[in-house]
């Protein structure tokens, strides 16, 4: 639960900076009034620079269905803040209603009969409209792209993400920063970023390893509404440990603060009125950026694939978080006088498929890019009886699914998934097309791996990844979600320290604990290791979901939490 004293501090600041209802009236429109467009669109515009923010996308070109987490616990200083409130907890910080549009769109509660009622959001296509639109009011508005783009998707896959880089050159983004972008290799981003980008690719904490020298532009100055307003990038910072270092094996990663904060000073120097960071750190790290490194403005931050409808003010640093999978376009306004932001005003827009009309053109442009792979991507392997996310810090039942695959095709005692943020979600009575499986597993390190593990090192995995997750300094926070598991259970404190907190392993088939001397077949996907072999997780999940013909996952009560 939310303390009192973190709810006031939340509405407070609301208040004073928006007034009442300063997300925008879509929020407390009851679940039986119909949406329109315009009301979605609807913005009171102040000042003279407007920021348009879009963010880990994954791939994701057409509407998808995709459920907010139901646990995202924060640790240390970050615990019952933002974004680690959940459920009605959630609804009651922001004043939202429950069973209205936006306790849809930014909470799981009551998610399957909502989906049903409100469909399914995203769509760049749709996306386009509300950009047109915003432009047509603040003609020079800057469309802002957070990275975890070029990934996630059947036809980004096979098409080593052209089809995002050609639809995202069409919509008129000025720049960009990275993370997953560096998975389809240094050879292949390089390809992009030379040859068929049309705007910069931005990275100030990204270094030529040998020379210790910047990799990539840092920033970008642009002339807004009269003013200078400095983007600078900031990258993923934990790539060599998140994913796999050999394929971008001359770069180097960090967080850099000391780095920051001489390039929040350069841009000063050099005239900028406003500073905007464009991030991938995740939004704890930014939290805690925002804290140590004075002169930013706003932190347009990424990564965890955070929603949330107000900005959070850290001194005088706005973090705007926009959501993921094309859920949520952010309209910043800023008034900028006298080489300083005066005022901010933000709107979180939801893109609700059924109610923004999509643009004919992108529309167009989509569906060509996914010809050449439609009849894949159609062909429905089976259905589901059973709501299927992921995004969450323990187990998803797709996670769920991919582990019963690995386990039955696999032959294996225990199954490894690892804890993306990414995939989106379908509805209990949808088919599972094959663009369904590849929007959960679609990467350039698929490979499902069989091998013997001992339970001292099944311990080990666990507690590195916990620690990846619950360290209570965001800097030591390097990774995605809990690692997920199948055949196993386990206990978890996440306010011990680093090897101390899972305790209670069992082999769910036996019921006896996990032995650390004795080795188990266990079965995974998506190793950072060189070389590793096996069948494609998505050749793994396939055939198990024909085996099957329809899905059905039981609730998981394998992970009990403690003190979460």
């Amino acid at each position: 639960m939310i303390s009192r004293r973190d709810f006031l501090q939340v509405g407070m600041a609301a208040s004073a900076l928006y007034g009442a209802g300063g997300f925008g009236n879509w929020s407390r429109l009851a679940a039986q009034q119909a949406l329109t467009q315009d009301q979605l669109l609807q913005f009171d515009t102040v000042g003279n620079v407007t920021l348009m923010h879009i963010t880990d996308l994954h791939a994701q070109l057409k509407p998808v269905w995709f459920r907010e987490p139901e646990i995202n616990l924060g640790v240390g200083a970050a615990h019952g803040k933002p974004p680690h409130v959940n459920g009605t907890d959630f609804l009651r910080m922001f004043g939202i209603e429950p069973g209205s549009p936006a306790a849809y769109a930014l909470t799981y509660v009551d998610f399957v009969a909502l989906a049903r009622e409100y469909g399914q959001m995203g769509g760049l296509d749709r996306v386009a409209t509300v950009l047109k639109a915003i432009r047509a009011d603040r003609p020079d508005a800057l469309l802002l792209d957070g990275g975890d783009t070029w990934q996630g998707s059947y036809s980004a896959l096979k098409s080593e993400g052209q089809d995002m880089v050609n639809v995202m050159n069409a919509l008129g983004v000025e720049a960009m920063t990275s993370h997953w972008e560096f998975t389809l290799g240094i050879d292949r981003v390089t390809e992009i970023v030379e040859n068929h980008l049309n705007f910069p690719f931005l990275g100030a904490n990204i270094f030529d390893a040998e020379w210790d020298e910047p990799a990539y532009e840092p920033y970008k100055m642009f002339e807004r509404g009269g003013v200078q307003i400095a983007v600078i990038g900031q990258a993923f910072p934990y790539m060599p440990i998140a994913n796999p270092g050999w394929m971008f094996p001359d770069l180097s990663f960090g967080v850099r603060q000391e780095r920051m904060a001489a390039v929040v000073q350069e841009v000063r120097n050099a005239g900028a009125e406003a500073v905007v960071l464009l991030s991938h750190n995740g939004f704890d790290v930014d939290r805690k950026l925002a804290a140590d490194v004075p002169g930013i403005d706003v932190i347009l931050t990424g990564h965890t694939h955070d929603a949330i409808p107000e900005p959070v003010l850290v001194g005088k640093t706005h973090l705007i978080a926009s959501g993921s999978h094309g859920k949520f376009i952010s309209r910043i306004d800023l008034d900028v006088r006298d080489g300083e932001v005066k005022e901010v005003k933000h709107k979180l827009i939801p893109i609700f498929s059924d109610v923004i009309a999509a643009d004919p053109e992108i529309a167009a442009l989509i569906d060509a890019e996914r010809a050449p792979y439609a009849a894949e991507m159609a062909e429905v392997i089976g259905t589901t009886d059973s709501l299927l996310y992921r995004r969450g810090n323990f187990n998803g039942t797709w996670d769920d699914l991919i582990c019963n695959a690995l386990i039955a095709e696999r032959e294996a005692d225990i199954a490894l998934s690892p804890g993306f943020r990414w995939g989106a979600s379908l509805i209990p009575g949808a088919d599972i097309r094959r663009e369904d499986i590849f929007n959960a597993t679609a990467m350039s390190y698929p490979e499902a791996y069989r091998s013997e593990m001992t339970g001292e090192t099944l311990h080990l995995i666990l507690e590195d990844v916990a620690d990846n997750l619950f360290n209570p300094d965001p800097y030591y926070q390097q990774g995605g979600d809990m690692v997920r598991v199948g055949g196993m259970g386990y206990r978890i404190d996440v306010t011990k320290p680093q090897g101390s907190r899972i305790t209670e392993m069992t082999l769910l088939k036996t019921g006896e604990l996990i032995d650390p001397a004795r080795s188990y077949v266990v079965s995974g996907w998506a190793s950072v290791n060189e070389g590793t072999e096996g069948p494609p997780i998505w050749d793994v999940v396939e055939s198990h979901i024909r085996n099957l013909g329809t899905v059905s996952i039981e609730p998981n009560q394998s992970v009990e939490v403690v003190n979460g």
